[in-house]
């Protein structure tokens, strides 16, 4: 299974080792850490000069929890984290994303995400629609609803679910996979 080979790769970062048992530590309901961090992993050791967590723009935690639908809810669970160790955290309560998601990237109303499966399904990327978590004995958890073929071959590709064409050419061009890591491959 590929899950084994993205655990061995997880498992070898001191840094995201960290950055996971923060996470599980938190107290943040059914929380993982995905998107950027876990890609920029990936294809730093795989497609370019070896990871490099200085170079992590923000580190996308995903928590779900029905019951605090407010904004200020992921702020205080972006501030547990920095408070646990600095590190560019950025918490969203998947639970809250119909609230807000129209507003800020256009498009009509959105359906409530009941899961976190549910909610990494939609990210921008097939690449970037991974998430991991430690649970409690210390084993990696995947949750990849599309399957890791792109982010583990090095392909770039948008996830239609909810990224127009447009919006995935400004990601592209904002994120620069090609000059960051050579051997990835970009499908449009």
């Amino acid at each position: 299974m590929r899950d084994d080979e993205l655990r061995d790769l997880v498992g070898r970062s001191p840094w995201l080792m960290r950055a996971l048992d923060v996470v599980r530590n938190s107290g943040l309901p059914d929380a993982w850490i995905g998107a950027g961090a876990v890609r920029d992993l990936v294809w730093g050791e795989r497609y370019g000069d070896g990871f490099d967590p200085s170079s992590v723009r923000d580190v996308d935690v995903v928590f779900l929890d029905p019951a605090d639908l407010s904004r200020d809810n992921d702020d205080r669970a972006t501030e547990r984290l920095m408070a646990a160790w600095p590190a560019p955290w950025e918490a969203k309560n998947q639970a809250a994303v119909h609230t807000w998601y129209p507003a800020k990237f256009g498009g009509g109303p959105v359906a409530p995400l009941r899961t976190i499966a549910d909610a990494v399904a939609t990210w921008p990327e097939y690449a970037t629609a991974v998430a991991v978590r430690l649970d409690a004995y210390d084993q990696i958890a995947v949750c990849a609803p599309h399957g890791l073929d792109d982010l583990l071959d090095g392909v770039w590709r948008r996830n239609p679910t909810r990224v127009s064409p447009e919006i995935s050419r400004r990601r592209l061009a904002r994120h620069r996979p090609a000059e960051r890591w050579p051997a990835v491959r970009v499908v449009t």
